[in-house]
C-alpha cells in the first residue's frame, strides 16, 4: 500500500512565529517518518481550519482522488473545529479516502512535556500550578482540558487548576490574582501549541513563571507520528478485511 499522506491540521494564527512552529512540526514529523535507509517517508502536508490557508479542503482537492490521507488534528482539545469544521472541510473537498485520527491532546505524552517545561521554568515545591488553555464554548473541549490537567497532576504530584485565556471561566489573570492575594506563588503551564496572541497574554498575568508553548518538542513530534501510524494500522486492517476470502486448496 502506498504510504498515506499525513495531513497535519492546525487552527491557524496571524502570528508568523506560530505559523513557523506548525511548519517546523510538520518537518520534524516528516524526518521521523522517513526510513533510516533514506527512503522518502510519506508526504506531510499542513492545513488550517481558521484565520489563514490553505484549508483542509484546499489541500485535499490538490491530491489525487485515490490517494489515502490520514488527517491528524494538531489540537490540544476537541471542540467545534475538530468535530464540525474538519469533517465539513473533508466533505466539501469531495475526497473519499480520508481517515481522521483523534486530536493530539489530551494525552499523557503532552503532560510529560508540560512537566518538563515546568521544571525548566523553575517550579518550586510550594508553587500553585495553573494549566492555561485557550478556551472554548464547546463542553467537549473543556472536558478535554480538565483531563489534561488531571494528567499533569500525575506528572507534577500536586493539584493543577484550569484557567482560560480567551473563552471560558475562570480566566488565567483572575486565578493568578486570587493566588497572589492568598500569598501563593503561581506558575502557569501554557497548554498552547504555538506562540501567538494567547501566549503573549499569559506573560502579562503576573505569574512567577510561564512555560513555553508545547511547540516542536520531540514528545509532540512523536505523538503526531504515533497518531499517524495508528491510522495506517486501521486503514491496513480495513483493507485486509475487505479482500475476498480464498479457501485453502481442496476445500469448498
Amino acid at each position: 500500500m502506498t504510504d498515506p499522506v499525513l495531513l497535519l491540521v492546525a487552527h491557524g494564527t496571524r502570528n508568523p512565529a506560530g505559523v513557523e512552529t506548525i511548519a517546523r512540526l510538520a518537518d520534524a514529523v516528516s524526518v521521523v517518518l522517513s526510513d533510516s535507509d533514506s527512503r522518502p517517508g510519506p508526504s506531510v502536508r499542513v492545513a488550517f481550519v481558521d484565520v489563514l490557508g490553505p484549508s483542509p479542503a484546499d489541500v485535499l482537492r490538490d491530491l489525487p482522488d485515490d490517494a489515502p490521507v490520514i488527517a491528524v488534528p494538531a489540537f490540544l482539545a476537541s471542540g467545534y473545529h475538530v468535530h464540525a469544521d474538519l469533517p465539513r472541510e473533508i466533505t466539501e473537498s469531495g475526497h473519499r479516502h480520508v481517515h481522521v485520527t483523534p486530536a493530539i491532546g489530551p494525552d499523557p505524552a503532552l503532560a510529560r512535556v508540560l512537566g518538563e517545561r515546568l521544571r525548566e521554568t523553575g517550579l518550586r515545591p510550594g508553587d500553585r500550578v495553573v494549566l492555561a488553555a485557550a478556551g472554548s464554548s464547546d463542553v467537549r473541549a473543556l472536558a478535554d482540558v480538565r483531563t489534561a490537567a488531571d494528567q499533569l497532576e500525575t506528572v507534577v504530584g500536586r493539584p493543577v487548576e484550569v484557567a482560560y485565556v480567551a473563552t471560558g471561566e475562570p480566566r488565567v489573570a483572575d486565578v493568578v490574582a486570587t493566588a497572589h492575594a492568598e500569598g501563593d506563588r503561581v506558575v502557569v503551564a501554557s497548554y498552547l501549541l504555538a506562540p501567538g496572541l494567547f501566549h503573549t497574554r499569559l506573560g502579562a498575568t503576573g505569574a512567577a513563571g510561564v512555560t513555553e508553548p508545547l511547540g516542536v518538542h520531540p514528545g509532540v513530534t512523536e505523538l503526531v507520528v504515533a497518531r499517524y501510524r495508528a491510522g495506517v494500522d486501521l486503514i491496513s486492517a480495513a483493507a485486509a478485511r475487505s479482500r475476498p476470502h480464498r479457501s485453502a486448496p481442496g476445500r469448498d
